[in-house]
Formats: C-alpha cells, sequence, structure tokens
C-alpha cells in the first residue's frame, strides 16, 4: 500500500508541474502578444545605436528632413538633433527656465536674442531653418566636434553638455537623411485609427518640399530613389505613429508595423517608395 501511495504522490506531481509549466508558457506567449504590453519606441543604428520615444524620433526627422530640404552634410543634422536633446528632449516645449525664462521650442530660441517671435520659435519648421542658418555661419562647422559647433550657434551656459547626444545625434541623422539604409526602426503598437494617405504627403511636402507621389488606394506612392528614398521612407517609420502608417517599402526591403521585425526583403519598384495606412478599424 505504501508503494501504492508513493506512486500516486509521484503522478500527482508530474500533472502538476506539467500544469505549471503550462501555464507559464501561455503566460509567457500572451505578454509576447499583448499589444498594452510594447514599448513603444524608435531605434537608430549604424556604428552605434540609440532610442528615441516616438514624438522625440517625428521631431528628429522633421530637423532631418529640413537639413537634406537645404542641402546640408549628415553632420548638419547630427549636431541640431544632438543640440535639441540638449535643450529640449527634442520636445517642442512651450517654456523656458530661470537662465532663459523667455526660451521655447524645439532649440530653447529666445525671442529677445533675435531668433524670431514667441510664435515663430514655436514652429518647429522655423526654429529648424533658424538653427541651421546660424550653423553655416560657423566657419568649419563639419570638422568641429558637435558640442563645438552646438556652443558656437547656442551661447550655453553649459558648452560641455551637448557632447553626451553625440551617439545619438549621428545615428538618427545618419539613417533619417537616407545615409544609413535601414537604419530606423520603430516597435509599434497596432493603430487605433484610420490613416490618411493625403495627410502623409501634407507631411512630406512640408518636411522635404514637392515630392511627386499619387495614391494608391490606403497607399502614398513617393517618386524618390537612393539617399532620398530612404529619406523619405525613414521618415514614414518615424511618423508611423502620429499617422497611422502600417508598412513601408523601399529599395528592396519593407518595414511592416504589425510583424515588427525590422526592414526585411520586399517587391518595390525601383525609384519608388511606398507608405501604407491603417485601415479604419472594424466595428
Amino acid at each position: 500500500m505504501a508503494r501504492r501511495g508513493s506512486w500516486r504522490r509521484r503522478i500527482v506531481l508530474v500533472l502538476t508541474l506539467a500544469m505549471v509549466a503550462g501555464g507559464i508558457y501561455t503566460a509567457v506567449a500572451f505578454l509576447q502578444r499583448s499589444e498594452t504590453l510594447i514599448t513603444e519606441r524608435c531605434t537608430a543604428s549604424g556604428g552605434g545605436s540609440a532610442d528615441l520615444a516616438t514624438d522625440q524620433a517625428a521631431n528628429a526627422a522633421l530637423i532631418t528632413a529640413v537639413a537634406v530640404r537645404r542641402g546640408l552634410p549628415a553632420r548638419a543634422a547630427s549636431i541640431a538633433l544632438a543640440t535639441s536633446m540638449q535643450e529640449s528632449k527634442l520636445r517642442n516645449i512651450g517654456h523656458g527656465d530661470q537662465a532663459g525664462p523667455d526660451s521655447r521650442g524645439l532649440f530653447q530660441q529666445r525671442p529677445s536674442q533675435g531668433w524670431g517671435t514667441a510664435e515663430q520659435v514655436m514652429d518647429p519648421y522655423h526654429a529648424s531653418n533658424a538653427f541651421y542658418d546660424a550653423l553655416v555661419k560657423v566657419s568649419g562647422y563639419q570638422s568641429l566636434e558637435i558640442t563645438d559647433a552646438a556652443q558656437r550657434v547656442q551661447h550655453s551656459a553649459y558648452p560641455g553638455a551637448y557632447a553626451q547626444h553625440e551617439v545619438m545625434g549621428r545615428v538618427f541623422a545618419s539613417a533619417l537623411s537616407g545615409q544609413t539604409a535601414a537604419g530606423l526602426d520603430c516597435s509599434l503598437r497596432a493603430s487605433d485609427d484610420a490613416g490618411d494617405p493625403a495627410l502623409v504627403q501634407e507631411g512630406l511636402t512640408a518636411a522635404f518640399g514637392n515630392i511627386p507621389a499619387s495614391t494608391d488606394g490606403s497607399t502614398l506612392l513617393v517618386e524618390a530613389e537612393g539617399a532620398q528614398g530612404w529619406a523619405v521612407a525613414q521618415w514614414a517609420v518615424a511618423n508611423a505613429k502620429a499617422l497611422s502608417i502600417t508598412a513601408v517599402q523601399v529599395d528592396g526591403r519593407g518595414w511592416n508595423r504589425q510583424t515588427r521585425d525590422g526592414w526585411q526583403s520586399s517587391q518595390v519598384p525601383a525609384g519608388q517608395v511606398r507608405v501604407t495606412v491603417a485601415d479604419a478599424p472594424a466595428t
């Protein structure tokens, strides 16, 4: 009888362990699939790696696109991104600090110091152009350390602080300017709203200027190739959350919001960037 009881206990133990293991597996699988537990972020890589929140990445894309539109090198965008990260955490904030109470915007520019009106410095396009206007007047800025170039524009009370953002500035500028292909990936939850290709084109035009584009259903077809094509594509990825973008294709590669597996091989006509937005959620 004792031996039979021992076997029963062993069987119960094995069954219990199996149930626990099954429960753990199910819980892990659920957690991996759960949309609410996804940490939304954008990662740039290539000669280093850095992460930004999605709103920061969208502002980084705008700042870099303005540099591309002006024909400036990626180095200019690197300096601008490091500067904005130090001044405002790459957010368009509407307040200053004790040292600069009238400072505003992405670069904390001061109307009292000639950067524009309070309304203008809160306009990201004006603020970015104003920064580059000052940067290109710095002799040899491309060969300067980022912290030195930034300081000559900003005249900060903490000139060494810009250096800590050098890697972030470099890798995001390289990806968003199209110099590093497939250098930007954003991990996002599924979109709750339908997208609009017209809004994507509007944002694209504001950032880069007029680039030929047409619409095919929920997809915007943009005529761009090479570095410009990758700049447009990775701008779209950086703005995927705000614009409900679900897929981007360029140069034989594709980014998909749902699969979250980075840039993969994809069929897309040469010289074209395809940006697809979410359909209306099912009711």
